[in-house]
């Protein structure tokens, strides 16, 4: 079977995004742009008043400099004529700076003495002005193709005129669910019957995604439901289905598909949950099925299915970021899939901590992706103790059920980390402290008091390597052991 990491390399290399298209500026949302955009016309499109105040041509005025006041300049309506030197002019922020004028003092640094103002202040040569072009000049390019259209990003397109765009546009993903067990939501389950959920939950994370969703419904485990259903969802950009490809009487999906030109991308992945999950491209779409139990529907939904569906958007960062969490419960693990689990991560004065929720629904707890998420054969996080809880370290690591069920296990992935990190992010430790430690033939070693047992899955660490290891720990406090080795 495929690693999770060989799937969805697959995944990326077999898609491509999907054809630009020209929209209307408002409609064009969280879309990727497929061009260039640039001003129509300069920002600010003239100088301007930064403040409420009285805008003057400097000529090294200290306090109490006194302005006869001549007219008045509010936003959006130029002044006639201009400012003789020596006067002021009344202005408002945004306003544009009269002729003969370069400087603006804010109202709370004068004083109003009938129809004229007294500085209170010094003032500073072209203070308070914000002059032509300062944001972007006409010709300039905004935003690169590949940028996201976000709020930020309407409203600065929206300001240098930009009335159309050329987007990636939202993928449209044909939703089929199978399965004679399901019924719609508002029939009453008969015996042997569920509600289909499953649907709810995809089409809402599709929704979330940007995604527009095509509702194929329930197709029953019979191939002329599946062959009807599926040719319609090849019309999509992306067929995702649930149920019907595992290894059952009834899972005839991937045989349907076959009569559609199928072409196998991977089927079964090393993965729990999700292990049965398939993907391949019929007619030149994208075709994903998910397992049809709840919790690795959704589990394979944000693992495969998300990446799947921002490549196709138009995104270049199609995996969420890396996280560096710490334990807060006890997970397990020893097996031969990888396994990912479900959780909830909680952050405090940026630090993150993942707290496994075991057996949850799916509608409870979304699933992390493998980059924040404790996959138990790539975490990011070391657990200690018996009693489950973590500190934070850069190293792979799990708590296995011991042959000695008194006794966990503590696994360091030494080959995984740089001895730099190791040194300074790993303890902080001085240089040198780790020599040995990376070496490539599989090895173990005990440090055997309290009920500790370390693992180093890698490295056949060296007598040397392994006090100095020890001593980091006792200085460190990060475990209280002592004692001597055993291999």
């Amino acid at each position: 079977m495929l690693t999770y990491e060989e799937a969805l390399r697959r995944i990326l290399e077999a898609v491509s995004p999907l054809s630009a298209v020209e929209m209307p500026l408002p409609e064009a949302l969280g879309r990727v742009l497929a061009q260039p955009v640039t001003a129509r016309w300069d920002l600010p499109p003239a100088d301007n008043s930064a403040m409420d105040g009285y805008a003057f041509a400097f000529g090294g005025q200290g306090a109490e400099t006194l302005f006869p006041v001549e007219g008045f300049v509010p936003a959006g309506a130029p002044l006639d004529g201009a400012v003789p030197k020596g006067r002021a002019a009344r202005i408002m922020t945004g306003a544009p700076l009269p002729a003969g004028c370069d400087t603006v003092v804010p109202m709370e640094d004068v004083r109003v003495e009938g129809e004229a103002i007294r500085l209170t202040a010094p003032a500073e040569a072209c203070s308070n002005v914000r002059r032509r072009g300062e944001e972007f000049s006409r010709g300039e390019e905004l935003l690169s193709p590949g940028a996201t259209l976000l709020p930020g990003e309407i409203a600065l397109l929206a300001s240098a005129g930009i009335e159309r765009v050329k987007v990636v546009p939202a993928p449209r993903v044909a939703l089929l669910s199978t399965g004679d067990e399901l019924v719609e939501l508002g029939t009453d389950p008969g015996p042997g019957q569920i509600v289909n959920s499953n649907f709810h939950l995809l089409a809402a994370r599709l929704r979330e995604e940007g995604c527009i969703v095509v509702p194929l419904g329930v197709a029953r485990d019979r191939r002329e439901e599946l062959t009807a259903a599926i040719g319609r969802g090849l019309d999509a950009d992306l067929l995702l289905t649930t149920g019907g490809v595992s290894v059952g009487d009834r899972d005839l999906v991937q045989e349907t598909l076959s009569g559609f030109g199928f072409h196998l991308g991977f089927w079964k992945v090393a993965i729990k949950p999700g292990k049965p999950v398939l993907f391949g491209t019929a007619l030149g779409k994208p075709v994903l099925g998910l397992p049809g139990n709840p919790a690795a529907s959704a589990a394979t939904f944000e693992l495969f299915a998300r990446p799947l569906l921002r490549r196709l958007a138009g995104f270049s960062d199609c995996l969420p970021p890396r996280l560096r969490v710490t334990l807060a419960t006890a997970v397990q693990g020893g097996e031969k899939r990888q396994r990912f689990l479900w959780g909830v991560l909680s952050e405090r004065e940026g630090r993150y901590a993942f707290t496994g929720i075991v057996g949850s629904s799916p509608v409870m707890q979304r699933v992390f992706d493998v980059a924040s998420s404790v996959a138990v054969s790539n975490a990011n996080v070391l657990v200690t103790g018996e009693s489950g809880t973590g500190k934070e370290l850069i190293a792979r690591s799990i708590h296995f059920n011991s042959p000695r069920k008194d006794k966990p296990f503590i696994i360091l992935n030494c080959a995984a980390l740089s001895e730099g990190v190791l040194e300074s992010e790993l303890f902080g430790h001085e240089k040198g402290a780790f020599t040995g430690a990376l070496a490539t033939k599989k090895g173990r070693f005990e440090l055997a008091h309290e009920g500790t047992l370390f693992i180093d899955e890698v490295g056949e660490m060296s007598l040397t390597a392994q006090v100095k290891l020890l001593r980091v720990i006792q200085e460190h406090e990060f475990e209280r052991v002592g004692g001597t080795k055993t291999i």
